[in-house]
């Protein structure tokens, strides 16, 4: 892919995030350099190279997760975040009712 690629790209296909993902890993490229090279959000790239990591991680398990194993997983991780998340505001806003703080 090199960052010769095709002059304009109107879509990023699988094929080729991968291909500049690759790049990134094998260290011909940075997020920063593909960003500016591809007109690209450094969080969009960032997110490619997050999601190619996982999968490689899953692909390379004795038992392979399926998609759905995958996503199901993630679900439970965000939504032990979001409870926890949740606790911690629950016992600010107590703590500053016992303060006697108000809401500023």
């Amino acid at each position: 892919m090199s960052m010769t690629m095709e002059d304009d790209i109107k879509r990023w296909t699988a094929k080729r995030k991968a291909a500049l993902v690759m790049e990134i890993i094998q260290g011909k490229s940075t997020v920063a350099e593909a960003s500016r090279a591809f007109d690209l959000a450094p969080s969009e790239i960032e997110t490619w190279v997050d999601e190619a990591k996982r999968g490689m991680e899953n692909a390379l398990r004795a038992k392979p997760m399926d998609i759905r194993e995958q996503y199901e997983k993630q679900l439970k991780e965000l939504q032990e975040a979001y409870g926890e998340a949740m606790l911690e505001l629950r016992a600010r806003k107590k703590l500053q009712s016992l303060l006697g703080e108000d809401d500023k």
